[in-house]
């Protein structure tokens, strides 16, 4: 089981040892993640972001040597670290640390639409093929074009950038396209 919490700065970011201790206990393993500035609902400041670094000192304050490991081939986005007991956790470092390049994570809203990217502002619509007929061929023409054809490094862009402010202006593209928010795509 995995035990995903967003760490935000003063919201708590002072929790992450209990935490830890709670995902311990029922035998999970926790991956502390970067607050993303995806959506405009949140708030969003760089201010706020807790960072893998700032995660790290402070588990290590607690618990001593982490050990980084090593696993060639994995897609999940989260790195992982073993304490000296053993016990592992992730870390999902997104927004100061992306991994565009890597990535193969996509998201498919509850009405269809298909984001190949979290910070994507269109997405593909596969609602309106599937009630056109379109059979297995067709979708999977329209998945692979789509896949094969991305560009997208929206976390990678986002670093980038001298004034960063949250992805989405709340009063104007979200009010507009509620899609553009992270958790109405399942992020």
């Amino acid at each position: 089981m995995k035990i995903d919490t967003v760490v935000i700065r003063g919201v708590n970011d002072d929790e992450l040892i209990s935490l830890f201790e709670y995902g311990r206990s029922v035998d999970g393993e926790v991956r502390f993640i970067e607050y993303m500035d995806v959506g405009g609902a949140s708030r969003w400041s760089t201010a706020r972001v807790f960072s893998a670094g700032e995660i790290l000192h402070r588990l290590r304050r607690y618990y001593g040597v982490i050990t980084p490991l090593d696993e060639p081939g994995s897609s999940a986005p989260a790195r992982r670290f073993a304490l000296q007991d053993g016990t592992t956790f992730g870390i999902v470092a997104s927004t100061t640390e992306p991994f565009c390049h890597a990535c193969d994570r996509s998201r498919l809203t509850a009405d269809g639409i298909w984001y190949l990217c979290l910070y994507a502002t269109h997405g593909v619509d596969l609602r309106a093929p599937l009630r056109r007929g379109a059979g297995v061929d067709m979708l999977k023409a329209i998945l692979t074009s789509a896949w094969r054809g991305r560009a997208d490094r929206g976390a990678e862009d986002r670093l980038a950038l001298l004034d960063r402010r949250a992805f989405v202006p709340v009063q104007d593209l979200l009010r507009r396209d509620p899609h553009l928010e992270m958790h109405t795509r399942g992020g």
